[in-house]
């Protein structure tokens, strides 16, 4: 079992909009490890029965915010409800790793702000090959399903505001 301080998967209430249409931007950098949490994302959006989304591939963090910028602003017939973006970063021996982190936690947070629609930050920015097992189905649970479980709630809370107004 994951250890958790979060209420994140036992309060699912609030997860009501089922024909929600999500776009999933992964890379293809560190593929072994984006797949898990790819698999996950699509556990949990299969869990609830929503069958209306989509996988992108770019090739690595640093482009997720530009895909997904283009993907929103090039998407003529079906705008997506939310974004999930999946991504890992393993730190090596340049700062690289600092700089791409920042590009990425940077560019996710302005579309946050820019676009609509919420866009989850799925990426894993980790030491090592255990931190990223550990949170690809390891001890700390797979990140893939929380990004899911996040968008699924932030679509609803969203629909919520326009109800209220």
């Amino acid at each position: 079992m994951a250890v958790t301080n979060s209420d994140l998967f036992t309060i699912d209430e609030g997860i009501l909009h089922k024909d929600a249409f999500i776009i999933i931007v992964r890379t293809e950098w560190n593929a072994p490890i984006v797949d898990k949490l790819e698999a996950g994302c699509k556990k949990v959006l299969d869990g609830y029965q929503m069958r209306n989304y989509k996988v992108i591939n770019v090739p690595g963090a640093f482009e997720i915010p530009f895909g997904i910028k283009s993907i929103w602003e090039n998407s003529k017939l079906q705008k997506p409800q939310a974004f999930i973006a999946l991504g890992c970063v393993l730190k090596g021996d340049t700062p690289h790793f600092d700089y791409v982190c920042k590009a990425v936690t940077d560019g996710i947070l302005n579309l946050n702000f820019m676009l609509p629609v919420p866009t989850i930050f799925g990426i894993l920015t980790v030491n090592d090959q255990q931190q990223a097992d550990d949170r690809t189905g390891g001890i700390h649970g797979n990140k893939g399903e929380e990004a899911a479980i996040t968008a699924l709630k932030m679509i609803t809370l969203q629909q919520s505001f326009y109800a209220k107004l």
